[in-house]
Order: C-alpha cells, then sequence, then structure tokens
C-alpha cells in the first residue's frame, strides 16, 4: 500500500490518468491525497469530479478555490468568468450530486499514521496546527450545512487580511477560506496578500512566502499543499520548510506531479499542451 498527495488537476483528466499509470496506482491497495482545484481551467472538469468521487474511500480532497467558485457558479451566486471551463459540471444530469460531494469535502486534511496535514493553498503565520484544525472544522459544518448559502453569498473579497481570534460571522469564514484556498505571501505584520502571484524572487520586496515567515507558528509540522503553479519555477523549495508543494502547473504546459508520502518521492507526467483548454 501506498498513499500519493497529487497537485492541482484542474480538470485535466487525460494527465491525471497518465499520471496514476505512472505511479501504478490501484483503487484497493492505495490511496490518493488531492490538494484541490480538481476543476476549471482544463478541458475535462467533469470527468475529473465523477472518476474522484467514484474512489470513494481511496481518495481524499481539500477544497481549492476554484473548486469553491464552482460551487458558486451552481447555486448562481457567481457567473463563470471568462476563461472558465465550469459548463459541462452545470449543466451534467448529477451537477447537483457532484456539488454536494463537493461541499462535503474538507479544508484540511490528515490520516493516523502519517504526520502530514494536507491544505489546498496554506496556512497562515499565525495558525498553529490547533487553530487550523479548528477553523477547517468551522468553515466544513457551514459548507455541510444550512448555513451554506449564506456563507456562499458571502465568500468574495480580500478584507480581512489579518488574522485575530475575535473575528465572527462572514469576516471570520471569509478570512478562513481566503486562508486555505488563496494564501501565497504575507506582509511582514502577518496580513495576507491576495494580489502576488508570481514565484520568490520576483514579489515586492516586503511580501514574505507564507512558509518562510519568521515565527510561522506551523513551523515544524509537514505541510502539503498546491494553489501556487509558479512557486518553484526558479528553484525548488528549501527542505528547512519542510513543506511538500505539489501544483506544478499541469493546466499551464507544466506537469502533473504525485508525491508518496511513504518515501517523499516525487513523480510527474506531462500536463497539457499550452492553449490546449
Amino acid at each position: 500500500m501506498a498513499s500519493y498527495a497529487i497537485g492541482d488537476v484542474q480538470g485535466c483528466y487525460q494527465p491525471l490518468r497518465r499520471l496514476l499509470g505512472e505511479i501504478k496506482f490501484q483503487p484497493g491497495r492505495d490511496r490518493l491525497w488531492l490538494v484541490g482545484d480538481l476543476v476549471n481551467r482544463g478541458p475535462d472538469s467533469l470527468a475529473v469530479l465523477r472518476f474522484i468521487r467514484d474512489l470513494g474511500s481511496h481518495a481524499s480532497v481539500v477544497l481549492g478555490n476554484h473548486d469553491l467558485h464552482c460551487v458558486a457558479a451552481a447555486y448562481g451566486i457567481r457567473k463563470p468568468h471568462a476563461g472558465d471551463t465550469l459548463q459541462q459540471v452545470l449543466d451534467a444530469p448529477d451537477s447537483q450530486e457532484l456539488i454536494e460531494w463537493l461541499c462535503q469535502c474538507p479544508l484540511l486534511h490528515e490520516e493516523p499514521g502519517y504526520p502530514y496535514l494536507m491544505v489546498h493553498a496554506g496556512i497562515p503565520p499565525a495558525w498553529d496546527a490547533v487553530t487550523a484544525r479548528r477553523c477547517a472544522r468551522e468553515l466544513e459544518q457551514v459548507l455541510r450545512g444550512s448555513k451554506r448559502l449564506g456563507f456562499l453569498r458571502n465568500m468574495y473579497g480580500n478584507e480581512p487580511d489579518q488574522w485575530h481570534p475575535d473575528l465572527t460571522g462572514t469576516f471570520r469564514l471569509r478570512y478562513i477560506t481566503n486562508a486555505f484556498t488563496r494564501l501565497r505571501f504575507c506582509y511582514p505584520d502577518g496580513r495576507l496578500d491576495f494580489h502576488e502571484t508570481r514565484p520568490p524572487g520576483e514579489q515586492a520586496p516586503e511580501l514574505v512566502p507564507w512558509y518562510a515567515f519568521a515565527g510561522r507558528q506551523s513551523q515544524g509540522l509537514p505541510i502539503i499543499f498546491g494553489h501556487w503553479a509558479s512557486l518553484q519555477a526558479h528553484q525548488a523549495l528549501d527542505p528547512r520548510y519542510r513543506v511538500f508543494h505539489v501544483d506544478t502547473g499541469c493546466v499551464w504546459g507544466g506537469t502533473l506531479t504525485a508525491l508518496r508520502l511513504e518515501d517523499q518521492q516525487y513523480f510527474s507526467v506531462p500536463g497539457l499542451n499550452p492553449g490546449a483548454s
């Protein structure tokens, strides 16, 4: 038995199947951890959703920003953007079931026997593992319950960008959402930046990658994440941070990557050709 963490698939069904062939994945024996953004921008979001859902207990998924955007679009709260490829999901006869399945997925995943925490984008500097777990459960409870629609209507926005334990209501849930699904850089005072998408070294000098923030409360925890396709464009992550990044830009002409959790070995296959979506 082996477990593999797989980067942002984003509707790239054929690369996903090639990667599973490369690692010789067997559902009855192996398990998949997926860092979210199963859908959007690639050509086969519907096939990806159906395939991962049908793996049942052999796959664990955390929600990404594109997955939440798909849910909001399904509820008519946000129209798909130019460049989105969600319509096939929204028009599918099993769309309601797939959206409900997405809403049952967590924001943070961990399993007994493994030291890792898996999230889509990151864990903000002010959160330790206990706080991250608690905040994930808060948002999951809302997404799975009767307050889902109200949350989705207020989900979008960049404020607040600073964590405080006394945050409540919409502001608390929006911060939690953004932290788990949109985080890349932070300011020196811990505020989250939601604009810079370039790799470290190209950002404004005051911005710090979330995992490199001095005094980060989750230091020492092995964290698996995706979301940031350009992150390792210039150089690999420094192992001292103990974070494992698996979004290698499949939908943008990069690769689709899996990390075998037992020995931290990486496997990759070519992604889409640029413009293929």
